[in-house]
């Protein structure tokens, strides 16, 4: 028999098991306690049987009239005879016999008191100086069928009472391991990047201190991931202000010469500069979508960020190359309305970056929170849709961009608990990109 993997089952086989050891040895220490006690009820029973019969045997004898013969006491009514006896003079002649009685079943008189056979139990006394003489015999069987009859009594509860005390030890087991089994729901419920401490009030003391040991090592990992996390960050924000100053002094040096290959070298600063610039953002943009709080205690209506985003990215490209469906209805979502605007930034400036010179870009949100940004484009394969959330992944090496910009989207996305959709071509289309994404609405 193979042990059980679970606890749970473990422990209700390991009781069930000793309850069931327990059971038969108190049975038959029991059985034996009561057969020793059986034993003593019926010697006693054909003691008192020979002294009852013995004085009436006696007067029955003294009184007839031909001496020396045998009588046989013809029975009332059928009965089935467990006590047989024999009454005999000095020299072994049968006087009085009860109607079952075998006499060869009973050995020669010995002496008064009990003796047994193969087959028998007996109990011999005598009266008038020893010259009248009674054996009274019961079969050991009969014995042997009460002491079965008890066993079998002590023993066929067990098939009954014991299936229900199993079944009472598994829902015990259950019930008790009911605060592990919420502990490991809870466990599992989450998500990859929380990392937040598992309430364990609950727990057995036995479980205790390995859910304390759990806690303290996602204590550690967040505070590992807090650092990276927070280095990032601060690293982005700390080379604005040099990276600021010094586009500025490229400007300057560009303004100042009259050498183009000086003005040349100048520009190519410049740009080089403005893309550590974007790149910087979008790391402090990487970093508040893994670690920062992106849901807030209130709602508010997305459509008012999705029109200060879609002007403030129209005015530095073509007029009219951002189109902008809203709903007539409020889109009320608990999503900081922060990382709504960089998740739909990203999602925009990927459009107009990477979709066709000068093509339209769609931006439609749904009254049902469905964002979707869509773009005219070459088709792009399946394996390329697959990596394009991977950090400085680009549908086109030669192409301008960080590489963050999906990825970004997709950590916001995993964070408040949905997916973002790439498909190429965009649906009904047989070119083009759509990226869509579901957001948490208030109904």
């Amino acid at each position: 028999m193979r042990w059980p993997a679970s606890l749970q089952g473990r422990l209700g086989l390991s009781l069930g098991l000793t309850l069931t050891v327990l059971w038969l040895l108190a049975a038959t220490v029991t059985a034996l306690i009561v057969r020793d006690e059986m034993d003593e009820v019926f010697d006693s029973a054909l003691r008192e049987t020979a002294e009852r019969i013995l004085p009436l045997a006696v007067t029955d004898i003294v009184g007839r009239e031909v001496q020396g013969g045998t009588q046989r006491l013809a029975p009332v009514r059928e009965h089935e005879e467990y006590f047989t006896y024999l009454v005999r003079d000095a020299d072994g002649r049968i006087l009085l016999q009860s109607h079952a009685a075998d006499p060869a079943v009973f050995p020669l008189y010995d002496g008064s008191g009990f003796r047994q056979t193969e087959t028998h139990r007996l109990y011999s006394d005598a009266a008038l100086q020893d010259t009248i003489r009674i054996t009274v015999a019961e079969p050991l069987a009969h014995r042997a069928s009460v002491a079965q009859e008890i066993r079998m009594g002590l023993g066929l509860p067990l098939l009954i009472v014991l299936p229900v005390a199993l079944a009472a030890i598994v829902l015990a087991v259950r019930f008790s391991l009911a605060p592990l089994r919420r502990f490991r729901t809870r466990l599992e419920a989450r998500g990859a990047r929380d990392l937040s401490e598992v309430p364990a009030g609950d727990l057995p003391t036995e479980i205790g201190p390995l859910a304390e040991t759990l806690n303290n090592l996602l204590a550690r990992l967040r505070e590992a991931f807090e650092a990276e996390r927070s280095f990032a960050a601060n690293a982005a924000h700390e080379l604005r202000t040099p990276l600021a100053g010094a586009i500025a002094q490229a400007q300057r040096l560009r303004s100042e010469t009259h050498e183009p290959a000086t003005e040349a070298r100048a520009g190519e600063i410049e740009a080089t500069l403005k893309r550590l610039t974007r790149l910087s953002e979008r790391l402090m943009q990487l970093a508040r979508a893994e670690g920062g709080r992106l849901r807030l205690d209130r709602s508010a209506d997305l459509r008012a960020v999705a029109r200060v985003v879609a002007e403030d990215l129209g005015r530095a490209t073509a007029e009219g190359r951002i189109v902008l469906s809203l709903p007539t209805t409020a889109v009320m979502s608990a999503i900081d309305p922060d990382a709504f605007a960089i998740l739909l930034r990203n999602l925009v400036e990927n459009a107009l970056r990477h979709g066709a010179k000068n093509s339209q870009v769609d931006v439609t949100l749904a009254a049902d929170g469905l964002l979707s940004v869509a773009n005219d484009g070459p088709v792009l394969p399946p394996n390329t849709l697959d990596r394009l959330t991977g950090r400085f992944e680009r549908a086109n090496a030669s192409a301008d961009g960080s590489g963050l910009g999906l990825a970004i989207v997709a950590a916001i996305a995993n964070r408040i608990g949905t997916s973002l959709i790439l498909e190429s071509p965009r649906p009904g289309e047989s070119s083009g990109f759509e990226a869509s994404i579901r957001l948490p609405i208030e109904t």
